[in-house]
């Protein structure tokens, strides 16, 4: 009666408990072993309501090859990004002069998806819209397409991720807020494009 199974995988355990007790669903939280050796979880369900829904919104069998932009509505834009970047997005710190800077950055294999959500997440931040850049990746042979953000843009988007948020990825959220209390020296920003803010 119901073909369409959802299936949420993470290396994350803790996070894909957070997710069922959301869904109050006492559904089997699997170990799945990957092609290189790893180990991850997963949580799956054939839950109809939650299947069509999903459809609905544009999201479709094997996702990363056929996904196009996504129809989420504004109110739900911000827990949509942070679910984003959750699964496909990456945080890290690194040095610029001896000072701590943060790189943000949110990857997809769909062109047409990322194109439409670096259009409304650069909208909803209030800030200039993001040069999107193409690569292949190195197991899949998959187009990868990427945006980042850096500095005064990151502060924005955590911000935005996490103001109303009741599901994270801790060990993500903890790099931003690791360098929100860091000690950096304010710079000064010249009349030329800088990654130092």
């Amino acid at each position: 009666k119901n073909p369409y199974t959802l299936n949420i995988t993470s290396a994350d355990k803790e996070h894909l408990i957070k997710l069922r007790t959301v869904l109050s669903s006492n559904h089997k939280i699997g170990e799945k072993k990957s092609g290189s050796g790893g180990v991850g979880f997963q949580f799956q369900t054939r839950n109809k309501t939650i299947t069509s829904n999903l459809r609905k919104l544009g999201i479709y069998p094997r996702k990363t090859y056929n996904l196009n932009p996504i129809k989420v509505p504004n109110k739900y834009f911000s827990h949509f990004t942070r679910g984003f970047f959750d699964g496909d997005g990456s945080v890290y710190i690194y040095k610029v002069n001896k000072s701590d800077q943060i790189k943000v950055s949110f990857v997809n294999a769909s062109f047409p998806f990322l194109q439409d959500f670096n259009q409304r997440l650069c909208k909803s931040l209030n800030i200039k819209l993001k040069t999107i850049h193409s690569s292949k990746s190195t197991n899949k042979n998959l187009p990868l397409h990427s945006i980042y953000f850096y500095i005064d843009d990151c502060k924005k988007l955590s911000q935005f991720m996490y103001n109303k948020s009741n599901i994270h990825l801790s060990r993500k959220k903890k790099i931003f807020d690791k360098w929100e209390n860091a000690d950096r020296p304010k710079y000064i920003k010249r009349g030329y494009p800088s990654k130092i803010g």
